[in-house]
């Protein structure tokens, strides 16, 4: 490590050699007892400094018990490379940290943007199954609690993505700034790897002729990829989304909901997190219940409605934010990760 920073506020940082950032408490004896390992993974041509500000908030609130580190595997032009080269990247990148760090007994993950879908891929990649007498294989009638393991050995505690598309970038309006115009969506879905490469031909579900696409083969188990028993081994999985001003990832991909199920929202729910306008708890659901549902959805995409029903599977906390009221409200998508105090560990 080189670069060490200590502010005065008991949070030191140190910058790694490939340029990411360890963040942890200044206090030795904290810092020496912090055994939970926080990865925070940033969005499409980003850097590690786009989370530093979360990571200290992290360690001010929790010094004796987290370990941060802001992922640099990916940074800039190498977020176009694809979501499995980089899920691959981050996977290598969690492992050089456990071993730096030892003592780290749990895991958790806070992502961004298409960093949420690297993660779930990284992840799929890192997960342990327990004892084999003990492994139920997840299929698409299983509970997530037939899924139990570790992450790169570690228990895994809190999945947590923000402005993610989890359904991809293909669907009607699931790019607000194409305005929901089916000629631009389409026109975008063919011109797309010209800018975004191959992470741009992933999120917009294009693969060579003949191939499934790459998040449909993410809401199954994959070989040796185990991407939803590694989900489903999270204690929390939470989804963070804008229902608004987010030009870049709509509010449906990133809530993993169907257009039926998009709630009305509220201004705020309390005064301490006044950006906060919706929150719900979905459990877990079969693909019985799923079918009754996409009967009454207006905005049926075969593809798509795989997708949700896959992911839906194990139960996710949705988190629905609104800066509709702020001046920032045109960079939501980008504010999101610093107007959303409330975050981690359980509150």
């Amino acid at each position: 490590m080189e670069n060490g920073e200590v502010d005065n506020r008991g949070v030191s940082s140190s910058e790694t050699v490939n340029g990411g950032e360890d963040v942890f408490s200044s206090k030795e004896s904290d810092a020496s007892t912090a055994d939970h390992l926080v990865m925070m993974v940033h969005g499409i041509l980003g850097s590690a400094s786009d989370w530093k500000f979360g990571a200290e908030q992290f360690v001010r609130n929790l010094p004796d018990k987290v370990f941060v580190h802001c992922s640099e595997r990916n940074m800039a032009k190498l977020t176009l490379d694809g979501v499995d080269v980089m899920g691959e990247r981050l996977a290598e990148e969690v492992l050089e940290v456990i071993k730096r760090k030892p003592g780290l007994k749990k895991i958790s993950f806070v992502a961004h943007s298409v960093g949420g879908v690297v993660a779930r891929y990284a992840i799929g990649k890192l997960y342990r199954p327990p004892r084999m007498e003990n492994v139920k294989k997840f299929s698409a009638d299983a509970s997530e609690e037939g899924s139990k393991g570790t992450i790169a050995g570690l228990e895994p505690i809190n999945f947590i993505t923000v402005a993610s598309p989890h359904l991809g970038s293909r669907g009607n309006k699931q790019v607000p700034f194409l305005f929901g115009v089916t000629a631009f969506e389409k026109a975008a879905g063919l011109v797309v790897h010209w800018i975004f490469k191959r992470t741009g031909r992933h999120l917009f579900l294009n693969e060579d002729e003949g191939k499934t696409p790459l998040l449909r083969r993410m809401v199954e188990d994959d070989g040796e990829l185990h991407f939803m028993s590694a989900l489903g081994s999270f204690k929390r999985r939470v989804a963070y989304s804008n229902v608004g001003y987010d030009h870049i990832v709509g509010w449906r991909t990133s809530s993993i909901r169907r257009n039926t199920e998009l709630p009305k929202w509220e201004d705020s729910l309390n005064e301490k997190y006044p950006h906060i306008v919706y929150e719900e708890h979905c459990k877990a659901c079969d693909s019985e219940q799923s079918e009754s549902v996409v009967k009454e959805d207006d905005c049926f995409d075969k593809l798509e409605e795989e997708l949700v029903t896959g992911l839906s599977r194990v139960s996710w906390e949705k988190v629905d934010v609104s800066f509709h009221s702020s001046r920032l409200r045109f960079a939501a998508h980008s504010v999101i990760q610093f107007g959303t105090k409330r975050c981690l560990i359980g509150d």
